[in-house]
């Protein structure tokens, strides 16, 4: 059964006084077995904390982490049998109305990037999806909006079945190697960095914008 997980990088704030980003991004790791994906970050997360003894709760974060440390995710990442799809937005394109929906936005683009996946047959599916997003929202209501329109979308759309699950990185390791691998894209577009996008990208089969 495949697996996939979904992380974004960057925010969808529209003030620029407030430093939002000028990119948003929504990626997505499609796995057939997530056991060897959670054992890259249990073990990395186990050396560090062999360093570190007050590292406590088990999750990595991008953002938060060493050069050292981002690069060996993603190379052990990379040696994997994955399947990277991202879609990438220029916020400065964005309609208005859409800027002031910020969680209509979020699910619009989420859609947009698994129709995407699944018209281009980027991932083959033999039965039912599990589609583990990362928890961005505490409104329980907009969790459940979310994951009912995924699915109305998906099921009318493509006519596959598809679950969807709402879980932190500390729930789904694999949630904190999407982050990893999201990061690394986002700083290709935000910062013109590709450092670290360079090492997985002989993974990433669909990288393309939204709005261009």
């Amino acid at each position: 059964m495949v697996s996939i997980f979904l992380d974004e990088s960057g925010d969808l704030g529209f003030n620029p006084k407030k430093r939002s980003s000028k990119y948003f991004i929504v990626t997505v790791l499609s796995v057939k077995d997530k056991k060897p994906i959670e054992k890259i970050i249990k073990r990395v997360h186990a050396n560090l904390r062999k360093k570190n003894k007050k590292l406590s709760g088990g999750i990595l974060h991008a953002y938060k982490e060493k050069s050292v440390t981002r690069k060996r995710i993603l190379k052990a990442l990379n040696e994997k049998e994955i399947s990277i799809m991202t879609i990438y937005l220029n916020k400065d394109k964005v309609y208005t109305k859409l800027r002031e929906e910020k969680h209509v936005l979020y699910n619009y683009v989420v859609n947009i990037l698994l129709d995407r996946i699944m018209t281009k047959k980027l991932i083959e599916f033999s039965g039912p999806v599990n589609l583990y997003a990362a928890k961005r929202e505490t409104n329980k209501f907009l969790n459940e909006n979310f994951k009912d329109y995924l699915k109305q979308k998906v099921s009318s759309g493509h006519k596959l079945k598809i679950e969807v699950e709402i879980k932190t990185p500390s729930e789904e390791k694999s949630l904190q190697a999407t982050d990893f691998i999201s990061w690394g894209i986002f700083r290709k577009y935000e910062l013109g960095d590709d450092s670290y996008y360079n090492i997985i990208k002989s993974k990433i089969v669909e990288e393309n914008p939204l709005f261009s």
